[in-house]
Formats: C-alpha cells, sequence, structure tokens
C-alpha cells in the first residue's frame, strides 16, 4: 500500500467520494451529515490523500487548516477493503503532514452510528471535545479531538 496526493477529481476519488456520501446519507439525516464537496478538498486549504494498491484506490482523507488546528475530514474506506489497517495508515500520514507543518491538535467529527470508526479514532489517542468551528451541538455528531 501506498500513500499519495489525491486529486479529489480523479475519477477514482470521485467514485469513492460518491460511496462514502451514500454510506453517510444511510445512516443520519441531511442536518447531520457533514460532507464537503470535491471543490473544497483541493489545495491549498486542504490536504487529501488516497491509499492505493497500484492503481486501485483503497481510500482516501483530509484535514483542512483551520485556525490553531487541522480538521479531519472525508476519512472513508469502502467495506471490500477494511480490516486491513488502510485507515490507520491514512490516519498517521495525516497527523504526520499535520505535525510537519506545525499543528498541535487535530480535531473530527464522526457519527454516533459508526463504531468502528469511533473505535479506532479512540485508539489512536482521540478525546471527546465540544462542537468545534461552525458545528453546533448535534446527537448524532461525536467530536474528537487529540494533541499531536
Amino acid at each position: 500500500m501506498t500513500i499519495a496526493l489525491l486529486d479529489p477529481f480523479d475519477a477514482r476519488a470521485l467514485d469513492l467520494l460518491a460511496q462514502s456520501d451514500a454510506f453517510h446519507m444511510a445512516l443520519y439525516p441531511a442536518v447531520s451529515n457533514h460532507l464537503v464537496d470535491p471543490a473544497d478538498l483541493q489545495p491549498p486549504r486542504v490536504h487529501f490523500l488516497g491509499v492505493f494498491d497500484g492503481e486501485r484506490l483503497l481510500g482516501c482523507g483530509a484535514f483542512r487548516r483551520e485556525a490553531g488546528y487541522g480538521e479531519i475530514k472525508r476519512v472513508f474506506v469502502p467495506e471490500a477493503h477494511r480490516g486491513r489497517g488502510v485507515a490507520k495508515q491514512l490516519m498517521a500520514a495525516l497527523e504526520a503532514k499535520l505535525q510537519a507543518e506545525g499543528f498541535a491538535c487535530a480535531r473530527l467529527e464522526t457519527g454516533i452510528y459508526q463504531p468502528e470508526a469511533i473505535a479506532l479514532y479512540r485508539a489512536l489517542g482521540y478525546q471527546d471535545c465540544a462542537p468545534f468551528g461552525d458545528y453546533a451541538s448535534d446527537p448524532l455528531s461525536l467530536f474528537m479531538e487529540k494533541r499531536l
């Protein structure tokens, strides 16, 4: 597996993002989905990565540069590729880049109906926090942060 920058308009990325959208829309009402569009995953504000097995895209994830922290966004691995450490490697790469850029904190929002994602984030050292940025309190959202 290799991790590399990903163009959000690459056909493979668009397909993966569409799968992610469908997955989240099946779990949560629109008001509780905080998905960003491909146009919002472009540099310079966003660092968007893909995990590849050759030419095949196994997963994606990004961080958005905010004042004082990086916000992890659009982490998604299709079910067929789960259980292979793809998300863990992706998170490590995102966190390493955040640290390299001088960020001391990573934050994220995830949904309460994603126990595997929550377990991964907790295993990586993320802890619950209050809503941040433009987020409002939402009973279907879990807000987390990690000191890098």
